[in-house]
């Protein structure tokens, strides 16, 4: 009987599987159908139409004033347009769609489109801080909550996630991604779309997700801005489009392409790239919006003469909507009638964007992102409560020698200096979406909050970070001459027990357009911490940042120092839970820190080059006037207590193809207090049809351990993990040996070792 209810619950977990299967195959097929019924009656017109982007610059609830924006208005009501971007309020986007629900012949529903890149008005820790959590849920959790705060307010589509692999600091927009490892921001990717997005687009609470910026564009010639990039094939395919197929597969609704070149071709008029790799070989569905402009900049690169060659190379390599380029409505039906684009790829185009409207739910209703009681539902408490708990999930625990940190009873004078101490507009970070300026929860504010009563707390500026007005449009000048306040701090400093000092970048030093050539700590900061340090050496350094910073005469003198980002709305209250140990800090650094920014890009996943570094010779593969290596690796992050790994132990020293093997390490909490690790699994191909890195991510896992405790743990190491682009141009793995290290940073390894046999 036992054997029959056993079959009986296995069969009917098939039916239950196969009906699911159904279920979705008849959605696919119904949205197919509905998706070729309205491309059969639309015009040429109006299918270009569905191809273009509008920012709306203008009140949409008034008159539009400028003829421009007359223009743009009489083109909605004759549907030419399939999507606006910068509309925002539940009331605009409703008037915006009115405008094509009332007025067009087929009455096809507007998206609207907006940068929700780290929370909407809850803002959260910038992806990068965010990153260093290496907690997947909580940013699908901050991701939902972006989602259903934008929904709210009338937007249903983000250009978020940015997953370009980046590994140089120097780059402004380093901030808006998720470091210089591909694996683990592509494990990042899939947990903020799934955040968006939810299981189901139609959810009025969800958005559609944007994977960007496809590709390249963290790889920029000397980490500027949108500049051009060299790479080949190899690093192509094994680095940077990883996260983009993860998101691929994930169901992203739209892909956004680059501003920038690969080896002399224009991201956005790559046909490789879009028509062939991503909607061929990838077989992803949806639509690919094109950056900002970036049609018409295919001139300037030297690509295309004017905005019809522009806009015929762009259609033609797969870029189907045109964001603000004003390339697409004013050249693509000369274009089809001259036979230079076929209908085919038009309608391939119209296709994609009509699927994800359908997806949205629009078609059912053109007003779903427009119910002004779905603000009404939300609760900003409970938001703030989770961006505290990702925000110190996020900071990182550099150096904390004499175990300075967490702040100890006995102290009872405490001075915080610096220009980042009592900033509320800094922690909220670049690229804020609808984030209220000034109203993040200063460091100050948060230590005042938080502390014993019996404390006394003194500040001090010592100086500004920058001179005169900054903004989104124009970076801070920096402060590199007045000193002025100096003096202050330093006498605060004199008299306290132990100085907490908040040092780094204003908001807008990093993002779009923030290159840098220097990453160190800017203008007269550092003088300020050296004069401090002469009068009182308990510093506590908090760094407030949106890149990996040069702090080597920190990490040599300063004894602790902790790295907190950009933490967003509740930044000073998270870094206070951290600072008084009310939260033991767990974060790992997703980026390298260098010693100089001469070292820059740097990452850890390098390749060892036929002369490997030998510190014994002066000709071996890294510099003669400083060290190769990071000051602070990849996945470093210290505890208020310690860890220590035992011996890795694999299951088997062999390998099949149709096998997996397991890697086990047992870690023990030494420490005196509760702790999380995030244990990390590398691999290495040892020998290969092209070179491979000498160490790559391939696994982590969060292990929480009270004082004493010990866990074993095991990650699952299968043939899949050991693939590559290899020298067949293929995704497949090669037999030889591999070396496995399991540790708690990129650096501090245990080794093994096993073989692939095929």
């Amino acid at each position: 009987m036992k054997k029959l209810n056993l079959l009986g619950f296995f069969l009917l977990g098939c039916f239950m599987v196969n009906a699911q299967d159904s279920t979705i195959q008849s959605s696919v097929r119904n949205v197919e159908i509905k998706v070729d019924s309205v491309l059969a009656l639309m015009t040429l017109e109006e299918k270009v139409g569905q191809l273009v982007q509008y920012n709306g610059s203008w009140d949409l609830t008034g008159p539009a004033s400028q003829m421009n924006n007359k223009q743009k208005e009489e083109n909605l009501k004759a549907g030419k347009v399939g999507a606006m971007l910068n509309v925002l309020s539940v009331e605009a986007t409703r008037e915006a769609q009115k405008l094509v629900m009332e007025n067009s012949r087929l009455k096809i529903p507007l998206m609207f489109g907006y940068d929700v890149i780290h929370g909407y008005t809850t803002i959260f820790p910038v992806p990068l801080a965010e990153t260093a959590s290496w907690d997947l849920e909580a940013m699908k959790r901050t991701a939902a909550i972006a989602a259903l705060e934008s929904a709210a307010n009338g937007v249903n589509w983000t250009f978020s996630p940015m997953i370009d692999v980046s590994r140089d600091a120097r780059w402004g927009r380093i901030m808006e991604g998720s470091g210089e490892d591909p694996f683990l921001t592509a494990k990042v990717a899939v947990a903020k779309i799934k955040g968006y997005q939810s299981d189901d687009l139609s959810n009025p609470k969800s958005i559609a997700a944007t994977a960007k910026h496809f590709a390249g564009y963290g790889f920029g010639e000397a980490g500027r801005d949108y500049n051009t990039v060299h790479i080949g094939e190899n690093e192509l395919h094994n680095t940077i489009l990883p996260p983009f197929k993860a998101a691929a597969e994930a169901g992203v609704a739209t892909f956004m392409n680059a501003f920038n070149d690969i080896d002399g071709t224009p991201a956005t008029g790559h046909k490789i790239l879009q028509r062939d790799v991503l909607k061929r070989d990838w077989n992803w569905d949806g639509f690919i919006v094109s950056d900002w402009g970036s049609i018409p900049e295919m001139i300037a690169h030297g690509f295309a003469k004017d905005k019809m060659q522009a806009a015929q190379i762009a259609l033609n390599a797969g870029s189907d909507m045109d964001m603000e380029g004003g390339a697409y409505e004013s050249s693509l039906v000369e274009l089809v009638e001259n036979d230079k684009v076929t209908l085919d790829y038009i309608d391939d185009a119209v296709k994609r964007v009509l699927r994800v409207k359908f997806k949205l739910g629009l078609f059912d209703d053109p007003y779903l992102y427009s119910n002004v009681e779905l603000l009404e539902e939300i609760s900003f408490e409970e938001h703030k409560n989770v961006a505290r708990d990702v925000a110190k999930k996020s900071i990182v625990l550099l150096k904390n020698e004499n175990e300075l940190l967490p702040i100890k009873e006995s102290v009872k004078k405490i001075a915080v200096i610096g220009p980042l101490a009592d900033d509320k507009d800094t922690p909220i970070g670049n690229w804020r979406a609808q984030g209220e300026a000034n109203s993040a929860v200063s460091l100050l504010e948060g230590i005042q909050a938080n502390i014993n009563e019996n404390v006394a707390i003194s500040y001090a500026k010592g100086a500004d970070l920058g001179m005169g007005e900054r903004s989104f449009l124009m970076p801070l000048k920096i402060n590199e001459t007045d000193t002025s306040g100096f003096q202050e701090a330093i006498n605060t400093a004199s008299e306290a027990d132990l100085v907490i000092m908040a040092l780094g970048e204003d908001a807008f030093q990093t993002g779009e357009g923030r290159s840098q050539v220097n990453v160190g700590i800017a203008g007269v900061q550092q003088e300020l911490l050296e004069e401090i340090y002469k009068v009182n050496k308990n510093i506590v350094l908090v760094l407030i940042n949106g890149r990996p910073l040069e702090i080597t005469w920190a990490s040599e003198n300063i004894p602790a120092i902790v790295e907190a980002w950009q933490l967003g709305s509740e930044s000073g209250n998270a870094i206070a839970d951290v600072l008084l140990g009310n939260y033991n800090p767990s974060g790992k650094l997703p980026v390298s820190f260098p010693r100089a920014v001469g070292q820059e890009p740097l990452y850890y996943n390098q390749k060892s080059t036929g002369r490997p570094s030998n510190p014994e010779h002066v000709t071996y593969s890294g510099y003669t006037d400083e060290k190769k290596d990071a000051l602070y690796p990849f996945g470093f992050g210290l505890s208020y207590t310690t860890f220590e790994y035992g011996n890795l132990e694999l299951s088997s020293e062999e390998m099949n193809n149709d096998q997996s093997i397991q890697a086990s390490i047992t870690l023990k909490n030494t420490g005196d207090v509760e702790g999380k690790e995030i244990a990390q699994l590398y691999l290495r191909d040892l020998v290969a049809s092209t070179t491979r890195p000498v160490k790559e991510l391939k696994g982590f896992e969060a292990v929480s351990l009270a004082p004493g405790e010990s866990k074993t743990v095991t990650f699952e190491i299968d043939e899949e993990m050991l693939q590559f682009y290899n020298a067949n141009r293929k995704w497949e793995s090669e037999e030889g040996e591999f070396e496995v290290f399991i540790g708690g940073n990129s650096n501090d390894l245990k080794k093994a070792s096993f073989t692939l046999k095929k």
